[in-house]
């Protein structure tokens, strides 16, 4: 479940969570093709690692000659956090890989994109128990939909939807408590984008000892 939370000037507590699973998926997409597509079912999309380069032989490596598979300690640095920015809490994402050939790690080697995510699945949401915890899986303050908090907002202040400042003050404050209270400010996570009316958007579930 997403939480999508109004910028304001005062503190929201949760008190519900979501039970999920989180199941993990890996997609690779090789080097000549023109588009990686990450896509949830359920849930919305929680990046655990992106490679491009090579880390083996076997993968993209039909009718490429050994030449250009020899070279399994090759990757691009940057690009997980470039896949975590563009596609961390969506339900479906694509990564156009020219934005991701911008620079050639290794010459004369034949790659691929390989992406591992996991999706954290629609459940039951339940008020909080005892022995039950917060975990954040992911925090984003900013604006990446234009209908999201947009209730009697200006056009103007709703228009930019890429307008992201991914956070982890979410999860230093949150994990491991019952309850959580915290404001959506720029007091607090920054103004990512300014005149753009934004909102907190987290994912997590709890956890029940």
């Amino acid at each position: 479940m997403k939480l999508y939370i109004q910028q304001a000037n005062f503190f929201f507590t949760f008190t519900i969570c979501q039970f999920s699973a989180v199941s993990a998926e890996t997609v690779t997409t090789c080097e000549n093709d023109s588009v990686q597509v990450l896509q949830c079912a359920n849930g919305v999309i929680n990046i655990q690692s992106a490679l491009y380069g090579r880390a083996d032989m076997q993968t993209c490596n039909e009718s490429r000659p050994a030449s250009q598979l020899n070279d399994t300690m090759c990757s691009l640095r940057g690009v997980e956090d470039f896949i975590r920015s563009s596609c961390d809490l969506k339900t479906s994402c694509e990564i156009n890989m020219n934005d991701i050939r911008t620079s050639d790690p290794c010459p004369g080697t034949y790659k691929y994109l390989q992406t591992t995510f996991t999706c954290l699945q629609a459940g039951n949401v339940s008020v909080l128990g005892p022995g039950c915890v917060i975990y954040v899986y992911g925090a984003n303050y900013g604006r990446r939909d234009q209908t999201i908090c947009s209730e009697g907002q200006l056009p103007s202040v709703v228009e930019n939807r890429h307008c992201s400042n991914p956070t982890n003050l979410v999860a230093q404050s949150c994990n491991e408590l019952e309850s959580c209270t915290i404001p959506a400010t720029n007091a607090i996570f920054g103004d990512p984008c300014y005149g753009t009316y934004k909102y907190l958007e987290l994912a997590y579930i709890c956890t029940c000892k």
